[in-house]
């Protein structure tokens, strides 16, 4: 009896305490936001694992379904599957990169697995599959619209890619391999946010500091004080690490943050990823082949329009021909202004790089970024942002405080659209912090979808790490970090103008050689004058930036173009190297990613530096055997911005074209047929050669 009595008391306990899981009821919230306020870190774990079970559960009725297959019951049904997961996983792995912390990872390491394999029960159930080809077999008697075309065409082909057609070893080495995977990237991701953690450059003697300007020892003063140090306190993180490298003249020091920088996770110690690098590559060279391709660059460029390996080297190669000459006159001007002062025999290096590249600049253009920092005080930016947004698309942004956030420096904003009805949520984090990974980035908490007549609009997530304010001045960012801002709001115009029916084809959910088109078109916007007029004023004496300012922005936008490009594409060829391999790698990283990226080397490398151990990109993020896709949108965006350039940079007509056959799409097509009918004829890089001043 006390055994029976004691189970029911457990029972009674497992069912409050799920009860008062937030996930797991019904949010109250604004527009259905997330409810962080009530979230802690023990309502994942259960939510997961309830989500598993309902997920099953729906893919169970799928399966079982005594009705023939149709696109229904089988593809709209498995579409709409698993939503509770699909909210928590949203939540948790997007508080993993913006607001992580031990006990965090600590779920991540027990759950990443139990995810990947829960995926793959799904993908590699035989009789789901068996119903999702009998559908699609019949795709040409269906007489079903574009977007139901594409959503069976996308369901079958995830199926086949994530192994449904394998048999019996081959099936079960799958599930091993992606499971393996799973668990290495994580430990990739962490080792690198650890190890960036874990290092800072102490200095308590003022005058080793001579060159910085006085917001960056502010700045160092403030991670100090937070820190319990005396003095200043440098990090890697790019509001530190930037301004350190770009301005400091002690050229040790510079050597030191460098090597620091260069040399992550290459160290003798836990956070070391030479080995998750190699098993990495392997992981999805096998994983692929067991698919039936020859590579795992092979397998990925199928479903992107690049389409194949080739046409990406041809594009890489065509920018290195195109580019290399300027870039290597770009370094003989930077070591010419080195030697004029450190004599004839000094060598730039890598820690030099910033620092007199950015002295010729000064001297060029008479300009830097202290000089115009006082005028891109954030919450200008924001606006002026904000109003380019407005005078675009007609969309409105208002502060709404009832929405919960994961942080206090989060704030979450109600999106209007033209016609006054809401349009998304858009979250906003700024700043760096201990739990935030490196890097800027855009991302959804939820996306959108229609269901019987109801739209269901996405919450959308924009994280940075731009230069926070101190105890004496607001947050002014450099004229990078605005770009920045630029190029992620872009991603968020890409999923907060989504209008499509169903989820996984809403918003970025696009080729990912396409996904960067939205934001790197938004970064053009830079440089124009009538729009920096909008917003950049003196942040103490409300002073608008200077005409002759603008135009030494505008003079000055080409600068090292050439050296920026070969590092684009340098990282681009590294990234193929990895994902072109036929057979299991297995010898030296270093040695590797040298050859890799010789025909783009202009500086000397630290013998111990390695790009790979720590190029989250491509080893833990989605750029896997899709570095190129930065440079392939530039060509697209330098292209489709000329005709703004042509019409008006504000011109309506234009950007409603734009939304309407570019941003609202989604995946709905083929992202060539989008792009042909918003431009009217493909691209060419002729657009961006003549915007770089490489060609006439």
């Amino acid at each position: 009896m006390k055994k029976v009595i004691l189970t029911f008391a457990i029972f009674c306990i497992m069912n409050m305490i799920q009860a008062q899981n937030p996930f797991l009821e019904k949010y109250t919230t604004p527009h259905g936001t997330a409810p962080f306020d009530k979230i802690k870190k023990e309502h994942f774990e259960p939510a997961l694992e309830e989500g598993m079970k309902q997920h099953m559960a729906e893919i169970y009725a799928i399966v079982n379904n005594p009705e023939a297959p149709n696109f229904k019951n089988t593809i709209v049904a498995l579409e709409k599957s698993g939503a509770l997961l699909n909210r928590v996983q949203s939540v948790f792995s997007n508080l993993l990169s913006a607001e992580t912390n031990d006990d965090l990872q600590a779920i991540a390491e027990k759950m990443v697995p139990l995810l990947s394999e829960h995926s793959n029960n799904i993908n590699l159930n035989k009789k789901l599959f068996e119903r999702v080809k009998a559908v699609y077999s019949q795709m040409n008697k269906l007489k079903l619209n574009k977007e139901d075309s594409k959503l069976l065409q996308n369901t079958y082909d995830s199926f086949v890619r994530s192994g449904a057609n394998l048999e019996g070893e081959a099936k079960a080495k799958y599930r091993a391999l992606t499971a393996e995977l799973s668990k290495l990237t994580l430990q990739y991701g962490q080792n690198i946010l650890k190890e960036t953690n874990n290092y800072e450059l102490v200095i308590t003697d003022k005058a080793k500091l001579a060159g910085l300007p006085e917001s960056t020892l502010e700045a160092a003063a403030l991670t100090a004080k937070e820190k319990g140090k005396e003095g200043w306190v440098f990090t890697l993180n790019a509001p530190s690490y930037i301004p350190f490298m770009t301005y400091c003249e002690n050229r040790e020091l510079r050597k030191e943050l460098y090597t620091a920088f260069s040399t992550l996770c290459t160290h003798d110690n836990e956070y070391n990823n030479f080995a998750n690098v190699k098993r990495i590559a392997n992981i999805r060279q096998e994983i692929a082949q067991l698919l039936g391709y020859k590579n795992y660059a092979a397998y990925t460029l199928e479903k992107r329009m690049a389409e194949n390996s080739d046409a990406v080297y041809k594009l890489l190669n065509q920018l290195v021909d195109a580019y290399k000459p300027t870039a290597e006159k770009e370094l003989k001007d930077v070591q010419e202004l080195a030697s004029q002062t450190q004599g004839p025999n000094f060598q730039t290096m890598p820690w030099d790089w910033a620092f007199y590249s950015n002295k010729l600049k000064d001297q060029r253009f008479n300009i830097n970024d202290e000089m115009l920092r006082p005028y891109f005080e954030l919450s200008k930016v924001k606006e002026g942002i904000f109003g380019l947004a407005t005078k675009l698309y007609g969309i409105t942004f208002k502060e709404n405080k009832n929405i919960p956030v994961y942080n206090p420096d989060v704030e979450a904003y109600e999106v209007f659209d033209k016609d006054g009805k809401y349009l998304a949520v858009l979250y906003t984090d700024f700043h760096p912090r201990a739990g935030k990974r490196a890097g800027a980035w855009m991302t959804q908490f939820k996306e959108q979808w229609k269901e019987n007549g109801k739209d269901s609009r996405p919450h959308i997530s924009l994280v940075m790490n731009f230069t926070k304010p101190t105890e004496n001045k607001p947050a002014l960012l450099t004229f990078s970090e605005v770009e920045t801002f630029l190029h992620e709001f872009g991603h968020s115009l890409h999923g907060m103008m989504a209008n499509s029916t169903y989820e996984s084809l809403s918003g970025t959910n696009v080729y990912w050689d396409f996904v960067e088109l939205p934001s790197q078109i938004m970064e053009n916007f830079a440089i124009e004058k009538d729009f920096l007029n909008t917003f950049a004023k003196h942040y103490q004496t409300n002073e608008q930036l200077p005409r002759e300012l603008i135009q030494r922005i505008v003079d000055a936008s080409n600068f090292n173009t050439g050296y920026a490009c070969l590092r684009q594409v340098s990282l681009g060829l590294l990234d193929m190297a990895w994902y072109t391999i036929n057979t299991p790698f297995e010898g030296n990283v270093i040695e590797y990613e040298r050859q890799a990226m010789t025909k783009t080397k202009l500086l000397p490398v630290l013998d111990s530096e390695s790009m790979s151990v720590r190029f989250s990109h491509i080893f833990s993020g989605g750029y896997s055997a899709g570095y190129y896709s930065y440079k392939w949108a530039e060509v697209l965006d330098a292209d489709a911005f000329s005709l703004f350039k042509q019409k008006g940079i504000f011109n309506k007509e234009v950007a409603t074209s734009f939304r309407e056959n570019i941003l609202s799409k989604g995946g709905t097509e083929h992202p060539m047929k989008l792009y042909k009918r918003f431009r009217g004829q493909e691209p060419t890089i002729d657009a961006l050669l003549i915007r770089n001043g490489i060609k006439e």
